[in-house]
C-alpha cells in the first residue's frame, strides 16, 4: 500500500527529500533533512544558486558555508533539473508568493512550478506546500494539477499544507526548534505529513485541514501587522504631543500581563507581514466581507516611510536647507537588523522617495555590500564605510536598519543630523530627530 510503503521510508529515514526553491526557507530546511540522515534533492531554477551550493558555499550570510559544505558531503544535491522529481518520495514547496501591482495574491511561481514538476508525480510521493496563501489554495489549486495525472490525492499520492516559519538571524530558534503546523486534504494526507516532519521538527501540531493551516499562517502575520500598525499610529500621536514612543513602549513592558510589546518603524519589510494580509482580504471579499480592521493597519504601515520622509523634510528645513540637493546617507538597507535579507525592505522605498525629491543617496550596511538586483528599485550604489570624515559630510544620517554592527556612540559624535526611525537613540539630543 502506498501508504504503508512512503511511512515506512520516512520513518527509517530511507525516503529521498527534494526541496523546491532554495531560499531562506528551503536551503535550512534542506540542511536540516541532511543533517537528521536523509538524502536531499534541492531544487532551483537559478544556476548561480546551484553552482554556489554544489561547491559548498553559501549565499545568505546567516546560513554558514559550513553547514552547506557538510550537507554536500552528504549526498545533498542542489540541481535545476526538476526532472529529478520523479526520483523523489517527498516534494516541499518553498516558492515566493509575492502581491501583484494591484496587491492581489500572485500565486504564479506556486502554480508553475507545480505545472512543471507534475509531468514527472508518481505514485507513493507526498506534495507538501509551505508558501503562504489564501485559504483554499492547496485544495483548490494543487489538487485538481495533481489529480489531473490520474493520481487520487489520498490513496496515490498525499498533499499537505505545512506553513514556514523561519525568522533569518533569530539565534534563539532554529528549522528544527520552531514549531510546524501541518493540515492534510484526507486523514492519510495529514498522517504522512506528519511522518514527513516528525524527524526533523521538535514540535509538530496538526490541525483539520489544509484550509485551517493556511489560515494559521496568515493569522500569525496580520496578528503582528495590526499590532504594528498600531504602534506605528501611536508614534505619530506622539511625536505631535512631543513624547517619545519608545520611553512609552518600554514602560508599558514592564507590566508582566495584558501588554505585548510592538515597536514602530520606518514600514514593514521581509516577506511576510507586508505581503501576507492582502492574501486574507482578497480571498474575503469572495465571501462578501471586508476586512477593515486589516486593511486599515495596511494602510497606517504603508505610510510610514511617507512619514519619515516628511519628518526629514522638515528637520533640514529648520536647519534652512532644502531636501533637494542635500546629501542623505541611510544606515542599514535590509528589512530587520544583523540579516542581509532585502525583501520588501522599507530602507530602499525610503531611498526612492528622497530621491525622487532630489536628495542625494549613499548608504552603509556591511551586511549589504553591493545593492542586489530588485524587481522594484535599482541602486548603482555600494555600502559606504563610516568613518568619521564620511559621517560628517552627510546632511543626515538615516538610520532606517538597527544593525548592531553600527558604533552608535561615533555616528552620534560626528553626524550632523541624525533621523532615528528605530528608537536607538533614547532622550532628548541636539543632532537626533525621531521618526
Amino acid at each position: 500500500m502506498n501508504k504503508d510503503l512512503l511511512l515506512k521510508k520516512l520513518n527509517d529515514k530511507t525516503a529521498v527529500i527534494g526541496i523546491v526553491g532554495l531560499g531562506y526557507v528551503g536551503l535550512p530546511l534542506s540542511l536540516r533533512y541532511s543533517e537528521v540522515g536523509y538524502k536531499v534533492i534541492g531544487f532551483d531554477i537559478d544556476q548561480k544558486k546551484v553552482d554556489i551550493l554544489t561547491n559548498g558555499q553559501t549565499y545568505i550570510e546567516h546560513i554558514g558555508a559550513e553547514g552547506v559544505a557538510r550537507a554536500v558531503r552528504s549526498g545533498f544535491e542542489p540541481t535545476t533539473d526538476l526532472s529529478r522529481a520523479r526520483d523523489v518520495d517527498a516534494l516541499i514547496l518553498c516558492v515566493p508568493t509575492p502581491l501583484n501591482k494591484y496587491r492581489e495574491p500572485d500565486l504564479s511561481y506556486v502554480l508553475n512550478t507545480v505545472d512543471a514538476l507534475v509531468p514527472y508525480l508518481r505514485s507513493g510521493q507526498i506534495i507538501s506546500l509551505e508558501s503562504t496563501t489564501y485559504p483554499g489554495t492547496t485544495e483548490e489549486e494543487l489538487k485538481p494539477r495533481i489529480e489531473g495525472t490520474g493520481l487520487t490525492v489520498g490513496e496515490d499520492v498525499f498533499l499537505v499544507f505545512s506553513p514556514e516559519r523561519e525568522d533569518p538571524g533569530n539565534a534563539k530558534f532554529t528549522t528544527h526548534s520552531i514549531p510546524k503546523v501541518c493540515g492534510g486534504t484526507t486523514p492519510s494526507c495529514l498522517q504522512v505529513g506528519l511522518a514527513l516532519y516528525g524527524h526533523v521538527i521538535d514540535t509538530v501540531v496538526p490541525v483539520s485541514s489544509t484550509r485551517a493551516a493556511e489560515l494559521t499562517k496568515l493569522l500569525e502575520n496580520i496578528h503582528r501587522a495590526v499590532n504594528i500598525g498600531l504602534v506605528n499610529e501611536m508614534k505619530i500621536i506622539a511625536d505631535r504631543m512631543g513624547i517619545d514612543i519608545h520611553e512609552v513602549i518600554r514602560a508599558a513592558a514592564t507590566k508582566p500581563f495584558g501588554f505585548v510589546p510592538y515597536y514602530p518603524g520606518p514600514g514593514l519589510g521581509g516577506h511576510c507581514i507586508p505581503i501576507d494580509p492582502f492574501y486574507l482580504t482578497w480571498k474575503a471579499r469572495e465571501y462578501g466581507l471586508h476586512t477593515r480592521f486589516i486593511e486599515l493597519a495596511g494602510e497606517i504601515n504603508s505610510t510610514m516611510p511617507e512619514w519619515v520622509v516628511e519628518k526629514i523634510t522638515e528637520a533640514l528645513n529648520d536647519r534652512e536647507k532644502p531636501i533637494r540637493g542635500s546629501r542623505i546617507l541611510v544606515l542599514g538597507i535590509a528589512y530587520k537588523k544583523n540579516v542581509d535579507d532585502m525583501r520588501e525592505s522599507p530602507s530602499v522605498e525610503l531611498m526612492s522617495l528622497l530621491q525622487a525629491k532630489g536628495a542625494r543617496i549613499a548608504y552603509s550596511d556591511p551586511h549589504v555590500p553591493s545593492f542586489p538586483k530588485m524587481r522594484r528599485y535599482s541602486f548603482d550604489l555600494k555600502s559606504v564605510e563610516l568613518t568619521p570624515k564620511t559621517l560628517a559630510s552627510f546632511d543626515v544620517v538615516l538610520l532606517a536598519t538597527d544593525h548592531d554592527i553600527f558604533d552608535y556612540e561615533s555616528i552620534e559624535t560626528h553626524a550632523k543630523l541624525i533621523v532615528d526611525t528605530r528608537g536607538r537613540y533614547l532622550g532628548a539630543r541636539s543632532n537626533v530627530v525621531k521618526a
